[in-house]
């Protein structure tokens, strides 16, 4: 980022990386700073993938203690008779993420995510948040996008076997291959809070069911003042009732939201390892595109849903 040369400990550590994706991808790569809020399941793939890539810095957030549910879920934390020793996720995480690639400073930052202003945020290339409210999801994308530099923003959420990804790069520039030419490319990206404002009846028909299922959940925890997660079997009565109202306001069929998929969403809100895996693994690789400037960077939501093994990308903006 700082124009700074590979030192040669990191070209040999890094040599089949650089044969990939070229030295300037690497050396980006190496003096970039990622901070990442609620570590689950989904996001400890992420970190072990970044971590193996050689970012520079990585800042763990999420000042939960382990509980049974989180150490079925998450491989970084050494598994004892004490439920990790009473330390919180994100220190047991930073202790064996250190593990994984020594030349990556990994450090945590305690504290509440709604309580870090703008300025926070200024030292961070990329920020990465999961497990948080509809109104986190919006303050933190605002915050990040009141910086000078750009910051690259995402969310991630994975319920049982459904996943999403939401990316803002905000005004984004970068260069692809086409024939033997390399072409620059700019992409113009909304906001989360512009994202999911777009009415519903203007969107296509095709528009993933998951996008709209994931509205509904989420519009349902923010009403009753739930958790993120914070749901079960017994709340879908009035879930259903909540996607007839919004489908009514939005003129979309109810079709687009089938029960049996809102019913999945709020009865098993555990993550599901093998989708854990794959979202964390395009989510790092979405991340060392924006860092690099390299390849064409995911517009702007991608849903996966493990019954029928599909990964979709959906362009959700006026633009």
């Amino acid at each position: 980022m700082n124009g700074e040369e590979l030192t040669e400990q990191e070209t040999a550590l890094y040599d089949r990386q650089i044969r990939v994706w070229g030295v300037d991808a690497q050396r980006r790569l190496s003096k970039s700073h990622v901070f990442v809020s609620g570590l689950k399941g989904t996001v400890i793939e992420f970190c072990k993938n970044i971590v193996l890539a050689g970012v520079g810095s990585l800042t763990l957030n999420d000042d939960n203690p382990v509980t049974e549910e989180a150490l079925a879920a998450n491989f970084l934390i050494p598994f004892d008779e004490n439920m990790g020793g009473g330390g919180s996720l994100a220190e047991l995480c930073c202790d064996s993420l250190k593990d994984f690639n020594p030349m990556v400073h990994v450090s945590v930052e305690k504290g509440d995510l709604s309580s870090f202003d703008v300025d926070f945020f200024e030292k961070f290339d990329v920020v990465v948040i999961s497990c948080c409210s509809l109104a986190a999801k919006k303050s933190v994308n605002e915050k990040c996008r009141k910086l000078s530099k750009r910051v690259a923003f995402y969310t991630v959420d994975c319920r049982d076997s459904c996943g999403e990804i939401f990316v803002d790069l905000q005004k984004y520039a970068y260069a692809k291959k086409k024939a033997d030419e390399t072409v620059e490319c700019q992409l113009q990206y909304p906001s989360f809070e512009e994202a999911i404002a777009i009415p519903w009846r203007s969107l296509p028909k095709r528009v993933s069911k998951l996008y709209f299922a994931m509205r509904v959940v989420e519009r349902f925890e923010e009403v009753e003042r739930r958790k993120p997660g914070e749901t079960s079997i017994e709340d879908l009565p009035n879930v259903l009732k909540l996607r007839n109202e919004l489908c009514l306001a939005h003129s979309l069929n109810e079709s687009q939201i089938p029960d049996a998929l809102l019913e999945r969403l709020v009865a098993s809100t555990k993550e599901f390892p093998p989708v854990s895996a794959v979202l964390g693994g395009i989510l790092g690789q979405e991340v060392i595109k924006a860092i690099s400037g390299k390849g064409d960077p995911l517009k702007n939501f991608f849903f996966f849903d493990a019954v029928d093994g599909k990964g979709l990308i959906e362009d959700i903006s006026t633009s």
